[in-house]
Protein backbone atom coordinates (compact mmCIF):
# COMPACT_ATOMS: atom_id res chain seq x y z
CA UNK A 1 0.00 0.00 0.00
CA UNK A 2 1.55 3.32 -1.07
CA UNK A 3 2.24 5.72 1.70
CA UNK A 4 0.40 9.51 1.49
CA UNK A 5 2.50 11.91 1.04
CA UNK A 6 2.31 15.13 2.91
CA UNK A 7 4.41 18.25 2.92
CA UNK A 8 4.84 21.49 5.56
CA UNK A 9 3.51 24.92 4.29
CA UNK A 10 3.53 28.39 5.60
CA UNK A 11 -0.24 29.45 5.71
CA UNK A 12 1.27 32.96 5.16
CA UNK A 13 3.19 32.83 1.86
CA UNK A 14 2.64 29.42 1.08
CA UNK A 15 6.54 27.99 1.16
CA UNK A 16 7.10 24.23 1.23
CA UNK A 17 9.56 22.57 3.24
CA UNK A 18 10.49 19.39 3.59
CA UNK A 19 9.94 19.31 7.85
CA UNK A 20 8.56 21.15 10.16
CA UNK A 21 10.32 24.15 11.35
CA UNK A 22 9.32 27.26 13.84
CA UNK A 23 9.51 29.94 11.61
CA UNK A 24 8.77 29.89 8.05
CA UNK A 25 12.43 31.19 6.66
CA UNK A 26 10.78 32.93 3.75
CA UNK A 27 8.28 35.54 4.90
CA UNK A 28 9.55 35.65 8.78
CA UNK A 29 6.64 34.43 10.20
CA UNK A 30 6.51 32.23 13.22
CA UNK A 31 4.24 29.01 14.01
CA UNK A 32 2.81 29.17 9.98
CA UNK A 33 4.49 26.33 8.84
CA UNK A 34 1.59 23.37 9.08
CA UNK A 35 1.45 19.93 7.88
CA UNK A 36 -0.35 19.45 4.69
CA UNK A 37 -1.40 15.66 3.51
CA UNK A 38 -1.56 15.17 -0.12
CA UNK A 39 -3.26 11.64 0.20
CA UNK A 40 -2.24 8.95 -2.52
CA UNK A 41 0.07 9.24 -4.41
CA UNK A 42 -1.01 10.59 -7.97
CA UNK A 43 -2.01 7.36 -10.08
CA UNK A 44 -0.18 7.42 -13.82
CA UNK A 45 -0.92 5.81 -17.00
CA UNK A 46 1.94 5.36 -19.34
CA UNK A 47 3.73 8.24 -18.15
CA UNK A 48 0.61 10.96 -18.05
CA UNK A 49 -0.42 11.68 -14.66
CA UNK A 50 -3.89 11.99 -13.49
CA UNK A 51 -3.51 15.46 -13.41
CA UNK A 52 -3.61 16.22 -16.99
CA UNK A 53 -5.67 19.06 -18.46
CA UNK A 54 -5.91 20.89 -14.96
CA UNK A 55 -5.87 24.40 -16.78
CA UNK A 56 -8.66 23.63 -18.47
CA UNK A 57 -8.00 21.27 -21.98
CA UNK A 58 -8.05 17.51 -21.76
CA UNK A 59 -5.53 17.78 -24.41
CA UNK A 60 -2.68 19.57 -24.26
CA UNK A 61 -1.77 21.38 -27.86
CA UNK A 62 0.77 24.38 -28.81
CA UNK A 63 -0.77 27.73 -30.48
CA UNK A 64 0.33 30.69 -31.48
CA UNK A 65 -0.92 33.46 -29.29
CA UNK A 66 -2.47 35.74 -32.41
CA UNK A 67 -4.42 31.72 -32.68
CA UNK A 68 -6.06 31.58 -29.60
CA UNK A 69 -9.75 32.93 -29.67
CA UNK A 70 -11.80 35.48 -27.01
CA UNK A 71 -14.95 34.53 -28.74
CA UNK A 72 -14.96 31.48 -26.51
CA UNK A 73 -15.07 33.07 -22.80
CA UNK A 74 -17.83 35.86 -23.37
CA UNK A 75 -18.67 37.57 -19.94
CA UNK A 76 -22.11 37.36 -18.04
CA UNK A 77 -23.73 39.88 -15.71
CA UNK A 78 -24.01 39.28 -12.04
CA UNK A 79 -27.51 41.11 -12.45
CA UNK A 80 -25.43 43.80 -10.03
CA UNK A 81 -23.67 46.45 -11.83
CA UNK A 82 -20.90 47.55 -8.57
CA UNK A 83 -20.71 43.34 -8.85
CA UNK A 84 -19.98 43.15 -12.10
CA UNK A 85 -17.38 46.12 -11.63
CA UNK A 86 -15.16 44.63 -9.05
CA UNK A 87 -15.69 41.16 -11.07
CA UNK A 88 -14.16 43.17 -14.01
CA UNK A 89 -17.07 43.22 -16.06
CA UNK A 90 -19.06 40.01 -15.02
CA UNK A 91 -18.18 36.46 -14.70
CA UNK A 92 -16.16 34.41 -17.08
CA UNK A 93 -16.58 30.78 -17.91
CA UNK A 94 -13.95 28.95 -16.43
CA UNK A 95 -13.15 30.94 -13.55
CA UNK A 96 -12.71 30.31 -10.28
CA UNK A 97 -13.79 33.08 -7.86
CA UNK A 98 -13.12 33.07 -3.72
CA UNK A 99 -15.60 35.73 -1.78
CA UNK A 100 -14.60 35.95 1.82
CA UNK A 101 -15.47 37.83 4.69
CA UNK A 102 -16.83 38.31 8.12
CA UNK A 103 -19.36 36.72 9.54
CA UNK A 104 -22.61 38.53 8.61
CA UNK A 105 -20.72 40.70 6.41
CA UNK A 106 -23.56 39.67 3.28
CA UNK A 107 -21.49 36.93 1.57
CA UNK A 108 -24.09 34.16 1.05
CA UNK A 109 -27.07 36.95 0.90
CA UNK A 110 -25.40 38.75 -2.15
CA UNK A 111 -24.67 34.90 -3.68
CA UNK A 112 -28.28 34.06 -2.85
CA UNK A 113 -29.68 37.00 -4.53
CA UNK A 114 -27.22 36.46 -7.64
CA UNK A 115 -27.95 32.93 -8.40
CA UNK A 116 -31.90 33.80 -7.96
CA UNK A 117 -32.28 35.91 -10.44
CA UNK A 118 -29.14 34.49 -13.24
CA UNK A 119 -30.88 30.95 -12.43
CA UNK A 120 -34.02 32.41 -15.00
CA UNK A 121 -31.27 32.48 -18.20
CA UNK A 122 -28.78 29.97 -16.74
CA UNK A 123 -28.73 26.68 -14.97
CA UNK A 124 -27.31 27.43 -11.64
CA UNK A 125 -26.44 25.12 -8.57
CA UNK A 126 -26.32 26.55 -4.78
CA UNK A 127 -24.51 24.22 -2.98
CA UNK A 128 -24.76 24.86 1.16
CA UNK A 129 -22.46 22.83 3.48
CA UNK A 130 -23.33 25.02 6.59
CA UNK A 131 -27.00 25.42 6.05
CA UNK A 132 -30.09 23.12 5.90
CA UNK A 133 -32.12 23.36 2.56
CA UNK A 134 -34.60 24.97 4.79
CA UNK A 135 -32.69 27.91 6.16
CA UNK A 136 -31.76 28.91 2.51
CA UNK A 137 -34.78 28.72 1.61
CA UNK A 138 -36.21 31.33 4.42
CA UNK A 139 -33.49 33.49 3.47
CA UNK A 140 -34.66 33.59 -0.17
CA UNK A 141 -37.97 34.19 1.23
CA UNK A 142 -38.02 36.74 3.24
CA UNK A 143 -35.93 38.48 0.38
CA UNK A 144 -38.97 37.97 -1.40
CA UNK A 145 -36.42 36.28 -4.76
CA UNK A 146 -38.05 34.45 -6.78
CA UNK A 147 -37.14 30.62 -6.05
CA UNK A 148 -38.43 28.55 -9.14
CA UNK A 149 -35.44 28.31 -10.94
CA UNK A 150 -32.55 27.62 -8.60
CA UNK A 151 -31.27 24.40 -7.93
CA UNK A 152 -30.14 23.41 -4.22
CA UNK A 153 -27.76 20.85 -2.64
CA UNK A 154 -26.81 20.30 0.71
CA UNK A 155 -23.63 18.71 0.69
CA UNK A 156 -19.97 18.76 2.01
CA UNK A 157 -18.08 15.63 0.11
CA UNK A 158 -16.20 17.08 -2.69
CA UNK A 159 -16.86 13.59 -5.22
CA UNK A 160 -20.63 14.26 -4.20
CA UNK A 161 -20.06 17.78 -5.54
CA UNK A 162 -18.67 17.56 -8.78
CA UNK A 163 -20.52 14.35 -9.74
CA UNK A 164 -24.16 16.62 -9.20
CA UNK A 165 -22.75 18.97 -11.44
CA UNK A 166 -21.43 16.72 -13.65
CA UNK A 167 -24.98 15.07 -14.35
CA UNK A 168 -26.83 18.51 -13.95
CA UNK A 169 -24.18 20.49 -16.08
CA UNK A 170 -24.23 24.12 -14.45
CA UNK A 171 -22.92 27.26 -15.88
CA UNK A 172 -22.42 28.70 -12.14
CA UNK A 173 -21.64 26.66 -8.98
CA UNK A 174 -21.76 28.15 -5.76
CA UNK A 175 -20.01 26.17 -2.72
CA UNK A 176 -20.68 27.72 0.73
CA UNK A 177 -18.29 27.18 2.00
CA UNK A 178 -14.38 26.17 1.36
CA UNK A 179 -13.49 25.40 4.91
CA UNK A 180 -16.49 22.48 5.58
CA UNK A 181 -16.53 20.29 2.55
CA UNK A 182 -14.02 17.25 2.68
CA UNK A 183 -12.23 14.95 0.15
CA UNK A 184 -12.31 11.43 1.25
CA UNK A 185 -8.82 10.81 0.26
CA UNK A 186 -7.73 13.24 2.78
CA UNK A 187 -7.60 11.92 6.14
CA UNK A 188 -7.56 15.61 8.55
CA UNK A 189 -10.85 17.25 9.39
CA UNK A 190 -12.79 19.72 7.15
CA UNK A 191 -11.09 22.87 7.56
CA UNK A 192 -7.93 21.72 8.05
CA UNK A 193 -4.93 23.13 5.64
CA UNK A 194 -4.46 20.16 3.51
CA UNK A 195 -8.53 19.81 3.42
CA UNK A 196 -9.34 23.45 2.46
CA UNK A 197 -5.65 23.21 -0.27
CA UNK A 198 -7.00 19.63 -2.05
CA UNK A 199 -10.55 20.11 -1.77
CA UNK A 200 -10.10 24.00 -3.44
CA UNK A 201 -7.54 22.13 -5.71
CA UNK A 202 -10.50 19.22 -7.20
CA UNK A 203 -12.82 22.23 -7.37
CA UNK A 204 -11.32 24.15 -9.31
CA UNK A 205 -10.00 21.56 -11.66
CA UNK A 206 -12.85 20.37 -12.55
CA UNK A 207 -14.22 24.24 -13.16
CA UNK A 208 -11.72 24.37 -15.75
CA UNK A 209 -12.36 21.68 -17.54
CA UNK A 210 -15.89 21.97 -17.90
CA UNK A 211 -15.85 25.57 -18.38
CA UNK A 212 -17.95 26.52 -15.33
CA UNK A 213 -17.75 29.16 -13.17
CA UNK A 214 -17.07 28.48 -9.55
CA UNK A 215 -17.84 31.24 -6.70
CA UNK A 216 -16.20 29.57 -3.46
CA UNK A 217 -17.30 31.33 -0.01
CA UNK A 218 -14.48 31.49 2.33
CA UNK A 219 -13.70 32.00 6.26
CA UNK A 220 -11.79 34.68 7.70
CA UNK A 221 -9.61 34.67 10.61
CA UNK A 222 -9.65 37.08 13.90
CA UNK A 223 -7.11 39.66 11.73
CA UNK A 224 -9.46 39.32 8.93
CA UNK A 225 -7.36 37.61 5.96
CA UNK A 226 -8.32 34.93 4.63
CA UNK A 227 -8.14 31.33 6.25
CA UNK A 228 -6.81 28.57 5.10
CA UNK A 229 -3.62 28.19 3.19
CA UNK A 230 -1.79 31.23 0.86
CA UNK A 231 -1.62 28.59 -2.07
CA UNK A 232 -5.13 28.98 -2.16
CA UNK A 233 -5.24 32.21 -3.28
CA UNK A 234 -2.63 31.26 -5.69
CA UNK A 235 -4.98 28.64 -7.20
CA UNK A 236 -8.66 30.71 -8.05
CA UNK A 237 -8.44 33.51 -10.44
CA UNK A 238 -10.29 36.14 -8.45
CA UNK A 239 -10.40 36.81 -4.98
CA UNK A 240 -13.01 39.63 -3.33
CA UNK A 241 -13.29 40.70 0.55
CA UNK A 242 -16.31 42.20 1.73
CA UNK A 243 -16.02 44.56 3.90
CA UNK A 244 -18.03 46.71 6.70
CA UNK A 245 -18.99 47.29 10.33
CA UNK A 246 -21.96 45.47 11.88
CA UNK A 247 -23.13 48.73 13.09
CA UNK A 248 -23.07 49.91 10.04
CA UNK A 249 -25.92 49.32 6.72
CA UNK A 250 -22.98 49.47 4.05
CA UNK A 251 -20.94 47.19 3.15
CA UNK A 252 -18.06 47.54 0.43
CA UNK A 253 -16.83 44.68 -1.82
CA UNK A 254 -13.20 44.89 -2.67
CA UNK A 255 -11.08 43.15 -5.30
CA UNK A 256 -7.86 41.99 -4.40
CA UNK A 257 -6.90 39.69 -7.08
CA UNK A 258 -8.82 39.44 -10.67
CA UNK A 259 -6.89 37.95 -13.70
CA UNK A 260 -9.59 39.12 -15.86
CA UNK A 261 -9.91 42.72 -14.45
CA UNK A 262 -9.02 45.57 -12.55
CA UNK A 263 -7.76 45.45 -9.09
CA UNK A 264 -8.33 46.66 -5.88
CA UNK A 265 -11.72 47.89 -7.49
CA UNK A 266 -14.07 49.02 -4.69
CA UNK A 267 -17.92 48.06 -4.58
CA UNK A 268 -20.56 49.52 -2.78
CA UNK A 269 -23.30 48.20 -1.18
CA UNK A 270 -26.47 48.99 1.14
CA UNK A 271 -27.82 46.35 3.30
CA UNK A 272 -31.64 46.33 3.51
CA UNK A 273 -34.54 44.35 4.30
CA UNK A 274 -35.28 43.22 0.91
CA UNK A 275 -30.97 42.28 0.71
CA UNK A 276 -27.80 44.01 -0.49
CA UNK A 277 -29.09 47.31 -2.93
CA UNK A 278 -26.22 48.47 -5.10
CA UNK A 279 -25.08 52.44 -4.46
CA UNK A 280 -24.10 53.57 -7.88
CA UNK A 281 -22.70 56.92 -6.71
CA UNK A 282 -20.65 56.19 -3.45
CA UNK A 283 -19.29 59.33 -3.30
CA UNK A 284 -22.41 60.96 -1.89
CA UNK A 285 -22.77 58.53 1.21
CA UNK A 286 -19.14 59.11 1.96
CA UNK A 287 -19.93 63.00 2.14
CA UNK A 288 -22.76 63.52 4.24
CA UNK A 289 -21.23 66.17 6.38
CA UNK A 290 -22.92 68.44 8.90
CA UNK A 291 -24.69 71.64 7.83
CA UNK A 292 -22.07 72.83 11.28
CA UNK A 293 -18.84 73.44 9.93
CA UNK A 294 -16.25 72.41 12.48
CA UNK A 295 -12.21 72.19 12.31
CA UNK A 296 -10.68 69.48 11.57
CA UNK A 297 -11.99 68.30 8.35
CA UNK A 298 -11.23 68.14 5.01
CA UNK A 299 -12.60 66.35 2.22
CA UNK A 300 -10.03 64.38 -0.81
CA UNK A 301 -10.41 62.31 -3.98
CA UNK A 302 -8.97 58.48 -3.82
CA UNK A 303 -8.97 56.67 -6.68
CA UNK A 304 -10.23 53.10 -5.98
CA UNK A 305 -9.75 50.80 -8.93
CA UNK A 306 -10.65 52.51 -11.88
CA UNK A 307 -13.10 55.23 -10.74
CA UNK A 308 -12.48 58.41 -7.92
CA UNK A 309 -14.03 58.63 -4.55
CA UNK A 310 -14.92 61.65 -2.81
CA UNK A 311 -14.05 60.82 0.99
CA UNK A 312 -13.87 63.08 4.33
CA UNK A 313 -11.08 62.47 6.39
CA UNK A 314 -10.93 64.22 10.20
CA UNK A 315 -8.38 64.60 12.64
CA UNK A 316 -8.27 65.95 15.94
CA UNK A 317 -5.00 67.28 17.21
CA UNK A 318 -5.26 67.91 21.16
CA UNK A 319 -2.62 68.08 23.84
CA UNK A 320 -1.57 65.22 25.55
CA UNK A 321 -1.01 64.46 29.25
CA UNK A 322 1.41 61.62 28.62
CA UNK A 323 4.62 61.27 28.13
CA UNK A 324 4.17 59.13 24.90
CA UNK A 325 1.72 61.55 22.96
CA UNK A 326 -0.60 58.84 21.14
CA UNK A 327 -0.75 58.54 17.35
CA UNK A 328 -4.07 56.86 16.15
CA UNK A 329 -5.00 56.14 13.04
CA UNK A 330 -8.30 54.53 11.77
CA UNK A 331 -8.53 54.12 7.39
CA UNK A 332 -4.87 55.46 7.31
CA UNK A 333 -1.35 53.61 7.40
CA UNK A 334 0.12 54.58 10.85
CA UNK A 335 3.67 54.68 10.02
CA UNK A 336 2.82 57.44 7.11
CA UNK A 337 0.97 59.93 9.38
CA UNK A 338 3.76 59.96 12.00
CA UNK A 339 5.68 60.29 8.66
CA UNK A 340 3.87 63.44 7.78
CA UNK A 341 4.02 65.28 11.47
CA UNK A 342 7.66 64.94 11.08
CA UNK A 343 7.12 66.86 7.58
CA UNK A 344 4.91 69.17 9.15
CA UNK A 345 7.23 70.07 11.89
CA UNK A 346 10.35 70.18 9.88
CA UNK A 347 8.59 71.97 6.46
CA UNK A 348 5.39 73.65 7.93
CA UNK A 349 6.81 75.33 10.88
CA UNK A 350 3.96 73.25 13.31
CA UNK A 351 5.48 71.48 16.59
CA UNK A 352 3.20 68.49 17.17
CA UNK A 353 5.37 65.85 18.81
CA UNK A 354 3.69 67.04 22.29
CA UNK A 355 0.09 66.32 20.80
CA UNK A 356 -2.47 63.32 20.93
CA UNK A 357 -3.45 63.20 17.12
CA UNK A 358 -6.27 60.70 15.78
CA UNK A 359 -7.07 60.42 12.18
CA UNK A 360 -10.25 58.68 11.23
CA UNK A 361 -11.52 58.41 7.53
CA UNK A 362 -15.53 58.56 7.62
CA UNK A 363 -17.92 55.82 5.89
CA UNK A 364 -15.26 52.90 7.02
CA UNK A 365 -13.25 53.07 3.66
CA UNK A 366 -9.20 51.96 3.45
CA UNK A 367 -7.28 54.52 1.45
CA UNK A 368 -3.90 52.51 0.59
CA UNK A 369 -2.65 55.32 -1.89
CA UNK A 370 -0.61 58.10 -1.08
CA UNK A 371 -2.72 61.16 -2.96
CA UNK A 372 -4.46 61.53 1.17
CA UNK A 373 -1.55 63.06 2.10
CA UNK A 374 -2.28 66.10 1.56
CA UNK A 375 -5.72 66.65 2.84
CA UNK A 376 -4.65 64.78 5.99
CA UNK A 377 -2.12 67.50 6.72
CA UNK A 378 -4.77 70.46 5.69
CA UNK A 379 -7.19 68.51 8.39
CA UNK A 380 -4.40 67.97 10.71
CA UNK A 381 -3.20 72.21 10.41
CA UNK A 382 -7.26 72.88 10.98
CA UNK A 383 -8.04 70.73 13.62
CA UNK A 384 -4.30 72.40 15.76
CA UNK A 385 -5.02 75.90 14.63
CA UNK A 386 -9.22 74.98 15.36
CA UNK A 387 -10.31 76.74 11.91
CA UNK A 388 -12.29 75.42 10.05
CA UNK A 389 -11.57 74.68 6.39
CA UNK A 390 -14.18 75.84 3.22
CA UNK A 391 -17.01 73.06 2.70
CA UNK A 392 -16.57 73.54 -0.60
CA UNK A 393 -12.92 72.91 -1.06
CA UNK A 394 -11.18 69.67 -2.18
CA UNK A 395 -7.42 68.39 -2.05
CA UNK A 396 -5.19 65.23 -3.31
CA UNK A 397 -2.06 65.11 -3.70
CA UNK A 398 1.24 63.28 -2.63
CA UNK A 399 3.41 64.77 -0.03
CA UNK A 400 7.50 64.06 -0.27
CA UNK A 401 9.78 63.98 3.06
CA UNK A 402 11.41 67.66 1.72
CA UNK A 403 7.81 68.91 1.73
CA UNK A 404 7.25 68.73 -1.90
CA UNK A 405 3.78 68.15 -3.49
CA UNK A 406 3.99 65.08 -5.99
CA UNK A 407 1.27 64.77 -8.63
CA UNK A 408 -1.02 61.57 -8.58
CA UNK A 409 -1.90 59.61 -11.29
CA UNK A 410 -5.46 60.14 -12.78
CA UNK A 411 -5.64 64.07 -12.11
CA UNK A 412 -8.36 65.24 -14.67
CA UNK A 413 -10.88 62.48 -13.37
CA UNK A 414 -10.60 63.71 -9.63
CA UNK A 415 -11.27 67.13 -10.48
CA UNK A 416 -14.12 66.13 -12.61
CA UNK A 417 -15.50 64.36 -9.98
CA UNK A 418 -14.94 67.41 -7.47
CA UNK A 419 -16.47 69.59 -9.71
CA UNK A 420 -19.65 67.08 -10.69
CA UNK A 421 -20.30 66.78 -6.53
CA UNK A 422 -20.43 70.89 -6.64
CA UNK A 423 -17.02 71.57 -5.38
CA UNK A 424 -15.87 75.29 -6.02
CA UNK A 425 -12.32 75.47 -5.11
CA UNK A 426 -9.15 72.52 -5.08
CA UNK A 427 -5.49 72.10 -4.03
CA UNK A 428 -3.39 70.18 -6.67
CA UNK A 429 -0.39 69.39 -7.55
CA UNK A 430 0.69 71.84 -10.19
CA UNK A 431 1.57 68.41 -12.12
CA UNK A 432 -1.91 67.63 -11.93
CA UNK A 433 -3.30 71.35 -12.91
CA UNK A 434 -5.42 70.91 -16.49
CA UNK A 435 -4.28 72.74 -19.40
CA UNK A 436 -8.37 73.39 -19.73
CA UNK A 437 -10.13 75.05 -17.19
CA UNK A 438 -12.75 73.18 -15.42
CA UNK A 439 -16.12 74.79 -15.47
CA UNK A 440 -17.41 75.80 -11.45
CA UNK A 441 -14.26 74.31 -10.10
CA UNK A 442 -11.00 77.10 -8.77
CA UNK A 443 -8.23 75.39 -9.02
CA UNK A 444 -4.92 75.92 -6.80
CA UNK A 445 -1.69 74.10 -7.85
CA UNK A 446 0.74 74.17 -5.22
CA UNK A 447 4.90 73.40 -5.60
CA UNK A 448 5.80 72.62 -1.82
CA UNK A 449 4.02 72.11 1.52
CA UNK A 450 4.58 76.24 2.62
CA UNK A 451 2.08 76.80 -0.58
CA UNK A 452 -0.37 74.57 0.23
CA UNK A 453 -0.76 75.96 3.62
CA UNK A 454 -0.35 79.74 2.64
CA UNK A 455 -3.88 79.07 0.69
CA UNK A 456 -5.74 78.55 3.54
Amino acid sequence: MAKAQSAFVCNDCGADYRKWQGQCSECGQWNTVQEVRLGKPAQTTGGAASFTGYAGGKASEVKLLKDVSLQDLPRFSAGMGEFDRVLGGGFVPGSVVLIGGHPGAGKSTILLQTLCHLAAVKTALYVTGEESLQQVAMRAQRLGLPTDKLNLLSETRVESIVDTAHALQPQLVVVDSIQVVHLDDIASAPGSVSQVRESAAFLTRYAKQSGVVLVLVGHVTKDGSLAGPKVLEHMIDCSIMFEGDHDSRFRTLRGHKNRFGAVNELGVFAMTEQGLKEVSNPSSIFLQRNDQVTSGSAVMVVWEGTRPLLVEIQALVAESHLGNPRRVSVGLDQNRLSMLLAVIHRHGGLMLGDQDVFVNVVGGVKVVETSADLALILALVSSFRDFALPQDLVAFGEVGLAGEIRPVPNGQERLREAAKHGFKRAIVPIGNAPKDPIAGLNIVPVKHLSEALEHL
